[in-house]
This record gives C-alpha cells, sequence and structure tokens, in this order.
C-alpha cells in the first residue's frame, strides 16, 4: 500500500488537469449512507419511478416522503478530509473537473466552485419545478410536506415540485453529460474514489479520459466493475479517506490545513 500510495502522489503531483469522479464512497464518513452497499438504502424501499411522480398523487406522496426520511441527515452533513483534498487540488490550478454521482451537496459545501463541478444525479440541496424548472430552497418545501402531509407544488406556476435529482427513469441532463465528457477529453489524470462505477452512463466518464492513454487510478473499498480494465494504472483497495487526502498532501503540501 506505501508504494500504491507514493505512486498516487506522484501521479498527482505531475498533473495538471486533473479529472476527479466520485461516488457514495466518499461521503460515508459524512454520514451519507452508502447507497449501493450491502446495507444500501435502495434495498430498504422501492423507489419511485420519475413516471410515476409525475402521473400519480400517490406516488408524489410516497417520494416526498422517502425523501423526508433523510431529508436531516443531508442538511446536517458536513464535508470530510476526501472533499477538502479536492477543493486543495482546484486551488492549486489543477482540477480539470469533479464529476460525482453524489446528490448529498457536500463538493458544493466543501467550497468546489460550480465551474468546475458536474452533479450527474442532480443534487438534494434544491428542489426544481417539473414544469417551469424554477430552483428554490428544500427547507420550505420539506417543512410544508411534514406539516401537512401532501406534496408541495410550484407557487409559481402550480407544477409539481421534487428535488433536483435524477430519479428513476429520468434521463440524465445532456449539458451535465457534455460538460463531463469534454472534461474526460482534456484531463491529464483521471481518478475514481468511492464508486463500484456500475452505473451507467456516469460510469463511463472515467473510461472516456482512460481511452485516451491518461493515467486512470481507482481507489474504493470493495470491488468495482472496472477492477482488471485494461486501462487502469493503479487500484488502491481501501478506504477512500485514509488513502486519498495523505496523497494529496504529499503531493501538494499545505492541503492538510484546509
Amino acid at each position: 500500500m506505501a508504494n500504491s500510495s507514493k505512486q498516487l502522489a506522484e501521479l498527482l503531483g505531475k498533473s495538471h488537469d486533473i479529472l476527479i469522479f466520485t461516488g457514495a464512497g466518499i461521503s460515508t464518513g459524512s454520514g451519507i449512507p452508502d447507497y449501493r452497499g450491502p446495507q444500501g438504502v435502495w434495498k430498504q424501499r422501492q423507489p419511485v419511478y420519475y413516471q410515476d411522480f409525475m402521473a400519480s398523487d400517490a406516488a408524489r406522496l410516497e417520494y416526498w416522503d422517502y425523501k423526508l426520511e433523510g431529508w436531516e441527515g443531508f442538511r446536517d452533513a458536513e464535508p470530510n478530509a476526501v472533499h477538502n483534498a479536492i477543493v486543495r487540488i482546484e486551488q492549486a490550478g489543477r482540477l480539470c473537473m469533479v464529476v460525482t454521482q453524489n446528490i448529498d451537496g457536500l463538493h458544493t459545501k466543501a467550497g468546489t466552485t460550480v465551474e468546475k463541478l458536474v452533479e450527474l444525479h442532480g443534487t438534494n440541496l434544491g428542489v426544481e419545478c417539473q414544469k417551469c424548472w424554477e430552483k428554490t430552497a428544500p427547507a420550505i418545501h420539506f417543512d410544508y410536506f411534514k406539516r401537512t402531509g401532501k406534496a408541495p407544488l410550484c407557487k409559481k406556476c402550480g407544477g409539481f415540485l421534487k428535488p433536483a435529482t435524477i430519479s428513476f427513469g429520468q434521463s440524465l441532463r445532456e449539458d451535465d453529460l457534455n460538460k463531463a465528457s469534454l472534461a474526460a477529453s482534456q484531463a491529464d489524470l483521471v481518478v475514481a474514489l468511492g464508486s463500484t462505477l456500475s452505473v451507467h452512463p456516469a460510469a463511463s466518464v472515467p473510461l472516456i479520459a482512460a481511452g485516451r492513454g491518461v493515467p486512470y487510478v481507482i481507489i474504493n473499498r470493495g470491488v468495482t466493475d472496472q477492477d482488471g480494465h485494461a486501462s487502469v494504472s493503479l487500484r488502491l483497495e481501501g478506504d477512500v479517506s485514509e488513502i486519498f487526502p495523505q496523497s494529496v498532501e504529499t503531493a501538494l503540501p499545505g492541503s492538510e490545513k484546509l
């Protein structure tokens, strides 16, 4: 592991356009559940598909009840050393883009700028009207649902409101996919952190960069769908919070002070 961590630090130190791809494994240290792990939330409750949300009052109630269950955890969660290390890379002028599958908003809370962030699956830090697409802060809508038991509607146009995340059956935003793909075409290093790399099209983003011949590093606790892929330069097994921040600090001294 020591040699692998040293190799990672060397790759980080000589790269200037680093693409960071993140999954749920980077946020467990902030108290956010791993949705696809052995005890993943997605196994404990049936998801509400987008088409059902738009067509059924009952589905909308179920969806908001599900979201309410995790709302306080998302609201109160704070970034951890992994999020802060990524901010350090941006501050050093070496970040090409952060492409995340996470909906917890912790990259934003940590200080990753909007220009350097693609949230492929959306964010719980906003609520979006499905008719006029106005985005508003979530707290007032969760308070309304908790108080009335009714799914909130847009005050502007009367459309259905839902947290600004991508639901099952809902397409990813084309602009986000294009932004992620462009970054992958420009990066000189790609590092996947805390992802099983099993959800597509998101998991194809690191492979776009790796397909150009740039180094590809995977850090995860447990197997990923891209382990053993010919384009993987370095595979580190273990807790990303114990591996990545220290490697960033070695490559870019001073990052631990963030």
